[in-house]
């Protein structure tokens, strides 16, 4: 059974370490045989919560569009993306941004590999950042678009303090009736 530390929360008050609440739930008879720790990849100064101001069509490909995002300073970055689930004349959603400089899952890979976002042309339209799918940030396998948020998600916070969270997984020790 896999139970979230924020859903614990919610009904009890944790105020003691990982390690220790752990400990006490293996004694009580519930084995932790795992714990799982989402987003702790995330670089809280790179992969934020951002707002789609606005796409547009990119001028030298047909499947390309050009996204302003908001993400929470003075000025939005522009981004080139090929998600299908952005189209042009969008604007408002709530997406996960990745700046320069970020370290994400490379989705084409066979294998586990992280790359280092870098600032690029793509087709003569430079790209300051990406919106990202649940597979370049490790959530899921999915690919086929970008992560859409709910409205609520604060523009500007860092994505793992929006989406991540402490994941254990429990196991009833045969003692238990």
């Amino acid at each position: 059974m896999l139970v979230p530390i924020s859903w614990l929360r919610e009904y009890v008050n944790l105020d003691m370490p990982l390690e220790v609440l752990v400990e006490r739930l293996t004694f009580g008879g519930l084995e932790v045989v795992g714990v799982e720790r989402i987003g702790e990849t995330w670089d809280r100064d790179t992969v934020v919560v951002g707002e789609v101001v606005s796409v547009r069509q990119h001028p030298n490909a047909d499947r390309l569009v050009l996204v302003t995002i908001n993400y929470g300073k003075e000025q939005p970055l522009e981004v080139v993306t090929g998600a299908p689930n952005l189209k042009v004349g969008d604007s408002g959603q709530k997406v996960v941004f990745a700046m320069v400089g970020a370290r994400l899952i490379d989705p084409y890979a066979d294998t586990l590999r992280y790359q280092t976002l870098k600032k690029s042309k793509i087709r003569g339209v430079t790209s300051e950042g990406m919106v990202c799918s649940e597979k370049e940030l490790g959530i899921s396998e999915e690919h086929t678009g970008i992560m859409i948020l709910p409205d609520d998600a604060p523009v500007g916070m860092p994505f793992a303090d929006y989406w991540g969270d402490t994941v254990l997984e429990l196991d009833l020790t045969p003692n238990l009736a």
